[in-house]
């Protein structure tokens, strides 16, 4: 096996050469369990991880490549998974279709064929980019079937504090979720963190840092709503102001650092079933999203990873 010195060579022989890349050597980088991970495929990775978030461009070459390496390892461990759940990986056309799209809306992207006219300037090959989305949606699915049962949401405490609310109070929130290693200290990961958050943004420090999806959008999580957070989170954020962060808040699966981007109050009149609805799905996303990343956790360690 050759050393992670040699690896980054090779990577950044490509970064090099983008515009020759196709008379380099396409090497085998990785091997997880049958599935394999290429340079051809850590550069497509990268092409794919830098439209979808600027702030990549701002990453050094070394840490853009562990990014794009984690997160092809991550995405290969899920397929591997999903292959034994499902007999075949399909997913619904049109729902990934809306998928897809809707993750491109910030380029003013309204229908398939002008996304995919998009990757192909891009130099990206839409049929990649469409099998990633079909397999979030499998593994969201997956992740549904066996921890649905689990959820848990008290409807009447939704509704008696919503019975007492004149306005909605809404958080614009990014996150940061890690876990410790054997022997690594929370204090020691936490001001590592803390130290690249300072010395870059929120944002990059959760796409170097954060295990979550949501690193490859700088942990963007959007608009949440008080009413919908668990006591314990909604303890911490109602602590800070607007550009700060919490302390590390123990969550299933690992800990969780949350950004407050935002904060605004909405004065429309509450239709209160409608509003109960939409508070019971978010408290249900949160929940699944945590199932995810304890599940994840678990069947990664009966994968073998080998590189080369």
């Amino acid at each position: 096996m050759k050393n992670n010195f040699f690896l980054i060579i090779i990577f950044l022989s490509i970064i090099f050469f983008t515009n020759k890349a196709y008379a380099l050597e396409n090497k085998i980088l990785f091997k997880i369990n049958n599935e394999i991970i290429t340079s051809l495929d850590i550069l497509n990775e990268i092409k794919y991880l830098k439209i979808i978030n600027k702030e990549l461009q701002n990453i050094e070459s070394d840490k853009l490549y562990e990014i794009s390496k984690n997160s092809l390892i991550r995405e290969k461990i899920k397929k591997i998974e999903l292959l034994k759940n499902f007999k075949k990986l399909e997913v619904n056309e049109k729902l990934v279709n809306n998928v897809l799209i809707g993750g491109f809306k910030k380029f003013n992207i309204s229908s398939i064929n002008e996304l995919f006219e998009f990757l192909k300037k891009q130099k990206i090959d839409p049929e990649t980019i469409k099998n990633k989305i079909e397999i979030e949606i499998l593994w969201n699915q997956l992740i549904f079937y066996k921890y649905s049962n689990s959820l848990k949401i008290d409807r009447e405490m939704i509704k008696n504090d919503l019975s007492d609310i004149k306005k909605q109070k809404e958080f614009l929130l990014s996150e940061i979720i890690f876990n410790l290693q054997i022997d690594e200290k929370l204090n020691k990961k936490f001001d590592n963190i803390k130290k690249t958050i300072s010395d870059k943004s929120f944002s990059q420090a959760a796409i170097i840092h954060s295990i979550s999806d949501t690193a490859k959008a700088g942990g963007e999580l959007g608009w949440i709503r008080l009413s919908s957070m668990n006591p314990r989170i909604k303890d911490q954020i109602t602590k800070i102001s607007v550009g700060n962060f919490t302390d590390p808040i123990v969550i299933p699966g690992g800990f969780l650092i949350l950004r407050v981007n935002q904060i605004r109050d909405t004065n429309k009149e509450i239709d209160l079933e409608k509003e109960i609805e939409q508070i019971v799905n978010e408290m249900k996303n949160n929940q699944l999203n945590q199932y995810s990343n304890i599940y994840y956790n678990k069947i990664k360690k009966d994968i073998l990873i080998n590189e080369y």
